[in-house]
Formats: C-alpha cells, structure tokens, sequence
C-alpha cells in the first residue's frame, strides 16, 4: 500500500504530541483558520503551549498571530519563560505590546525584563523559573515548599540561597542534599558556597560552555553586584552548542548560517546567504592565475610541471581545511585561545612534518607512475612536504589570530585558508623546480 505524505492528511491530536518539529510544524502550519481555531479549542492552553514549545520559535510566532490577544497570552504564561521570551521576540514590537498588555501584570513584567537582555546573551537565555531561599529557612520547610510547587518540582535542579532583602547569591543547594539533611537544619548551612555563576551580559556560548564543562544541571546568573536574577538550564545550554555547531559547520564552507530550515527557506534568501563570502573568496582565488602567469616561462620550459599543480594545491587545502575545522571546534569548546598559539604551532608541525612525509612519499610514486623522471619527481615530493608544513601552520595561526581580533574564525578560515595556500603552494613549487632543475 503506498505510503501518505504526512502533509497529505491532518493527524489527529494524539499524534500530533509524537511528531518531530519539522512535521509537526508543518502540520499546524497547513491547516486551514476553522481547523487551527478547532484544533486549539480542543487541546486547550496547556497542551497547546506544550505544542508551541516544540516548535521552532519563528513556527510559534507564526501560530501566536492567528490566535486572539487573550488567548496567546495565555499560552504564553502556560510556557516555561526563557520558551515564552523566544517566542515574544519573533513578533514585531506592536504585536509582542499588545500580547503583554492582555498577560498578567506579574508574568509580562518577567517577559519585558527578560526582553530587554541581547538575545545572545546570558540573560537572553535565562529563566526567571526558579526557587530561592532565605539562609534561615530550614530544610523540612524547604522540602514542604517543594512539594506545595506541584509540577514546578519536576524542573528545580537546584536551590539558590540568597541574601533575602538584596538576593545576592549566597550559595546553591542541591535537592539530595536537602533530602538527607535533618529538618531542622538551616539551608544557610548546607549550601555551597561561592558557587559556579555567569555575568548576565556574557555571551550565551560562553554561559553553555560553563554548563557543560561542570556537569551542571543549571547556572545562575547575575548582575555586576552578584544579585541572581535567573538560571539557565542544562536543556537550553544543549540547545546552544548544537546552535553553535551547525552555525559552525556551514561558516566553515563560506556561508552564513540560515535562520529557518533549509526546505522552508527561499532560494532568493540562499542566494544573498552564499554570494557575499563567494564573491571575497573569487577576488581571492584570483591572485592564483596571476602567479601562474608569472611562471608562465616555467611551465613552457619544463611542461610536465603542469601535471600536479591539482594534486599539490588540493593536498595543501585539504591540509589546512583539517587544521582549521580541529582548531576551529576546540576554541568553540574553550579548549584552546589566542594565548596557546605557540603550542598550537609546536604541536602542528609535529604532525604536519609526518604528514607531509607521507604525502612526499605517495607523490613521488605518483610521479614515477606517470613517467615524468627523477627530477620533475624530486621536485613534486619535496613540494608536497613543504606545502602540507605550511598549509597547516598558516592554518594553526589564522583562526587564532582572527579570535583575537574578535572576528569570527569559522567564517573566514576554511575558505580562506584554501584559497591562500592554493596561490602560495605554487611559488613553492616553482621556486622548487627553478632549484632543483636549473630552470631559466
């Protein structure tokens, strides 16, 4: 039986909750007014923030607008509220206003505040969800307002004791701790002190980072005078890196990342994506055929030098495209910084020196297959070795120094690179050949 396209038909509400965000997405998304306006009668506030939250922000933005102020601000104040702002922030000004004012007075402040941090920083990731306590409350009465919080419990991963008139962080408590703890201690002295914590305005990978190399399950966060405004949980942090990832891997072949999904995205919108970097990248690679043109002499006089100008380029940029993709992922893990450039460089041509033998080797044979003689296979070898060294030095300084001038190193150093080790590969190779075979 042929199978249905799963935009052939509409799910029903069940199967909505167990479809992925594209599906889903395009699910809710297809349907006409009576059916959504159905759909949402249905499943009520609740359920259908649970929905929203599975979409991508943009996809709940879309939906938000078919929906009467009331009832999306409802939906909103259902959402978790790092959720909830992500949402509010892909709606234009006037609507996101009208939205707040229809919320309670409490929940759209928390949204405002949380609005008016950059939307890639610290506080653009944070929740204000959380609980806090004063230093003299004691455990049994900590526990007791664990359980009054109902399905809130199922979220707190930690405690955070504060100072309870300014709310400077004084410390976090884990909930094992407070559940082996005699009830009559106060939390005051079971926290930890001087715990791990970000400045609300650092940037959100940074925060991400902390989370992750800490195994923690949250991380607060705070203003210049240590007072915790919110947490940013181990789930959003996730969702970071794997943002920053993907964001990495289409920089590193000369392309802005895209905001939508590749299949929702217009070939227009891929076209301005890819031109700009492409058009650099073509005034640079046009330096290639002027050093060509310079050993035009060269390559009369000894023609079989032509025959490995691909071999020896493409060795060299697949060099320095493996340098830079490794270096590239460590600076995004905090494994590696400007400050390291020197041991980069040392560990790189430890390698590259072993790499480049091998490749010498293989190019040697290469050359011998081909018949072109002990010379011109003298020559290629050599060459290899010296353009797989350099290729990855200039590949272990450029991302390093871009980071350090506060550019971007994935947009610029995989293409780059390539293209700058294609134009002087090739004044190595012939200043080589010129050596080594007493070329005019």
């Amino acid at each position: 039986m042929e199978h249905t396209p799963i935009n052939a038909r509409v799910p029903d509400i069940e199967e909505l909750y167990t479809l992925p965000r594209e599906d889903l997405a395009t699910s809710l998304l297809d349907r006409d007014p009576a059916s959504l306006a159905n759909l949402f009668a249905q499943l009520g506030d609740e359920a259908l923030a649970d929905l929203f939250t599975k979409l991508d922000p943009s996809d709940a933005a879309h939906l938000i607008r078919k929906l009467s102020r009331a009832q999306a601000a409802q939906i909103l104040e259902e959402m978790e509220m790092d959720d909830a702002v992500d949402v509010v922030g892909e709606l234009e000004q006037k609507e996101a206003q009208g939205i707040l004012t229809a919320m309670h007075p409490f929940e759209a402040q928390n949204l405002r505040e949380l609005l008016s941090y950059p939307p890639d920083s610290a506080g653009g990731l944070m929740t204000t969800d959380f609980v806090a306590l004063s230093p003299s409350v004691l455990a049994g009465q900590a526990l007791i307002m664990l359980r009054e919080s109902g399905e809130q419990a199922r979220r707190i991963p930690y405690f955070y004791v504060v100072e309870p008139s300014a709310r400077y962080l004084e410390g976090v408590l884990s909930l094992r701790e407070l559940v082996l703890s005699p009830p009559n201690t106060p939390v005051g002295e079971l926290v930890v002190r001087s715990p791990i914590k970000v400045h609300v305005e650092a940037d959100q990978e940074e925060a991400a980072l902390l989370l992750d190399q800490h195994n923690l399950r949250a991380l607060p966060v705070v203003d210049d005078e240590d007072r915790l405004l919110g947490i940013i949980t181990a789930d959003d942090a996730a969702k970071v890196l794997l943002e920053e990832a993907h964001e990495d891997i289409e920089r590193l072949g000369g392309s802005q990342p895209l905001e939508e999904p590749y299949l929702r995205t217009s070939i227009f919108h891929l076209f301005r994506k890819r031109i700009p970097w492409l058009l650099v990248l073509f005034v640079a690679q046009a330096y290639t055929g002027s050093v060509l043109r310079l050993y035009q002499d060269t390559l009369a006089e000894e023609v079989a030098l032509i025959f490995f100008i691909p071999l020896l380029i493409g060795t060299g940029g697949n060099t320095g495209s493996q340098t830079a993709t490794t270096l590239v992922r460590s600076m995004s893990l905090g494994e590696v910084d400007p400050g390291d450039v020197l041991r980069v460089m040392a560990k790189e041509m430890g390698v590259s020196l072993m790499l480049g033998a091998v490749m010498c080797l293989a190019t040697i044979i290469r050359a011998w297959t081909l018949g072109v003689g002990i010379g011109i296979a003298q020559v290629v070898g050599i060459t290899a070795l010296c353009v797989v060294v350099w290729a990855a030095l200039v590949a272990a300084v450029l991302p390093l120094a871009l980071r350090k001038l506060r550019l971007d190193p994935a947009v610029i150093s995989g293409p780059f690179i390539t293209t700058l080790v294609d134009g002087t590969g090739l004044i190595i190779y012939f200043n080589i050949a010129h050596f080594l075979l007493s070329l005019k």
